[in-house]
């Protein structure tokens, strides 16, 4: 038994020194503390590493088919009122979706950037066409006009061509006009009184489109349903100047935001110039998966963007908006939280304290011989 007490007690690779032999110094304490305090501050940061998670990154192809996209969205247009701003979609599949007022709310906002009035509706509001003739189709160039009374007239050569002449029509009647959003003169009118109203004001939209996850854009134009109607409208012959389409954007993204998305055009802002024109995003949408520490995923998207401005002076004319034209990388990423493992911890740490010792001990073994050095040689006489 004692023999192989003795051929262990060989093994050890830590012989120790008798302390008469220590020789402690200014220097060896210097380092001493100063090894003791690094090796406090890694034990603190890499403690604190391992109880935050850290987050895995995996690239791959993109399969998921038949997918909606969500985009959220608030911008603000400080010099289109409300009622002539039109939210439209269209993809590559041919869906297409115009003056879109669901899940969007419009605010009214003065010249100074303050909020008049918000409502739930939607955006735009009625579109305005070309007046409806009494024979039922809409007024032709050239044509004199003479509206209907909606089943009011007591005579054939009768003609209604404001909604108070056919409120004057149903009241002869004895009838009640209960819904005068139908009857085309009074929609026409108060178009007409709503763009009046609510000049010099701006507008800002937020709320969110649903579209299919294929290429295609969704855009802000204004004045679209007074464009393409082709009315000459005396009482809007302001707006044939042409629109101010500068903006903020406060908020855009793809899908829910999960911890760390950047969205690239959060508080973009453009000022347009003298002339008016389009202004477009290109958008490239990256599908991403984000799994947090405790397996819920959470399916969202990343974007880059670049941007480009269309100026009006051109033949044909663009259409004057904002328009954010989309498409999807092939590419999905995927993001994973996961807990470092005890074991890898434990490694850190004692790489932490043997790394600082044994880096310490040759720094204190090079000064210590250095000044061993320096002193014999002084005492020799060679530095006096």
């Amino acid at each position: 038994m004692d023999s192989f007490l003795q051929k262990l007690k060989r093994l050890d690779a830590y012989p120790k020194v008798n302390e008469d032999f220590y020789k402690r110094t200014l220097s060896g304490g210097v380092v001493t503390l100063v090894a003791a305090v690094v090796m406090l501050l890694l034990f603190i940061s890499e403690t604190r590493s391992y109880f935050h998670s850290a987050t895995e990154t995996k690239l791959i192809v993109d399969t998921s088919r038949g997918e909606r996209l969500r985009v959220n969205f608030d911008i603000a247009f400080p010099s289109i009122p409300c009622t002539l701003l039109s939210v439209d979609t269209t993809d590559i599949s041919g869906e297409q979706h115009h003056d879109i007022r669901h899940d969007i709310e419009k605010r009214r906002l003065d010249s100074h950037g303050n909020v008049i009035e918000a409502r739930k509706e939607g955006i735009g509001g009625a579109k305005i066409e070309r007046p409806l003739q009494k024979h039922g189709g809409r007024l032709d160039k050239g044509e004199e006009y003479c509206g209907t009374c909606y089943g009011a007239e007591e005579s054939d050569e009768q003609c209604c061509n404001s909604c108070e002449e056919v409120r004057e029509a149903y009241k002869k009647k004895g009838w009640a006009l209960t819904n005068p959003d139908l009857i085309d003169q009074c929609t026409r009118e108060d178009f007409v009184e709503r763009v009046k109203t609510q000049q010099g004001e701006g507008c800002s939209v937020h709320g969110f489109l649903d579209v299919s996850k294929v290429a295609g854009n969704f855009h802000f134009a204004p004045g679209k349903g007074f464009y393409e109607s082709n009315v000459d409208v005396p009482e809007l012959s302001v707006l044939n100047g042409g629109f101010n389409i500068t903006h903020k954007i406060n908020k855009l993204s793809f899908g829910t935001e999960f911890p760390g998305v950047v969205n690239p055009l959060d508080g973009a802002q453009w000022t347009q110039p003298a002339s008016d024109g389009t202004y477009q995003y290109f958008i490239k949408v990256v599908p991403t998966i984000y799994t947090d520490i405790k397996g819920k995923k959470i399916h969202s998207n990343q974007f880059s963007v670049t941007e480009h401005f269309r100026d009006g002076n051109v033949r044909p004319k663009p259409q004057p908006g904002v328009f954010f034209f989309y498409d999807f990388s092939p590419i999905k990423v995927i993001f994973t939280e996961e807990n470092r493992s005890l074991l890898h911890y434990l490694t850190n740490l004692c790489a932490i304290v043997g790394g600082v010792f044994t880096v310490s001990g040759i720094i204190d073994s090079f000064i210590y011989h250095g000044q061993k050095a320096l002193t014999k040689k002084m005492e020799l006489g060679k530095y006096r």
